[in-house]
C-alpha cells in the first residue's frame, strides 16, 4: 500500500528537465508517474518508478539530489464527489494532505490518485474502515506497463 517516491531537486530554467529524463531513459527506466512543482529558482520532480532504487542511484550518480519518501496509491471513483469519500476519513482523522497528483493509468472505473501524507500509517489506519481501496505496488506496475 505505501511505496517510494523519488524527488528530484532541478534548477527552474529552460531544459533542465529533460536531463533527468534522459539519464532515467537510458538506464532503461520508465516513468509511471510524475508532478513537478516549482519555486521561482528550483523545482522539485517527484517520480513513482518500478526500480526506484536504481533510478536514484543514477540520478545521483549523475548529480541530482534525490530524496525518498513514502506515498499511497488510492484508487478513487472517478466520478463527481468520488474525492470526497477518500477525503472524509482523512479529515475526521485529523490528518493533512501534503499533496496528491494522479497517474495516466485508471483501473477501470476508478482514477488513481498518489497521496502524500505527513504520516502515511496514520492515514493508512483512518482509511482502513472505509470503503477506499488501495493499490498495491505489484498491481500498480502491472498495469501501468499493459497500458
Amino acid at each position: 500500500m505505501k511505496f517510494p517516491q523519488l524527488s528530484v531537486f532541478i534548477e527552474n530554467r529552460p531544459g533542465h528537465l529533460i536531463e533527468p529524463c534522459r539519464l532515467l531513459a537510458a538506464a532503461g527506466i520508465n516513468i509511471v508517474a510524475l508532478a513537478l512543482a516549482e519555486t521561482q529558482k528550483y523545482g522539485i520532480l517527484r517520480l513513482i518508478v518500478r526500480d526506484w532504487q536504481k533510478a536514484k542511484e543514477v540520478l545521483e550518480t549523475n548529480g541530482f539530489r534525490v530524496s525518498v519518501t513514502e506515498v499511497l496509491a488510492i484508487q478513487v471513483q472517478d466520478r463527481p464527489g468520488g474525492l470526497v469519500a477518500v477525503l472524509e476519513p482523512i479529515a475526521a482523522a485529523g490528518l493533512n494532505v501534503e499533496y496528491m497528483y494522479a497517474f495516466a493509468t485508471k483501473m477501470g472505473d476508478q482514477a488513481v490518485l498518489v497521496f502524500r501524507f505527513e504520516d502515511p500509517d496514520a492515514a493508512l489506519r483512518a482509511l482502513k474502515g472505509s470503503t477506499v481501496p488501495f493499490v498495491d505496488t505489484v498491481e500498480l506496475f502491472s498495469r501501468a506497463t499493459r497500458e
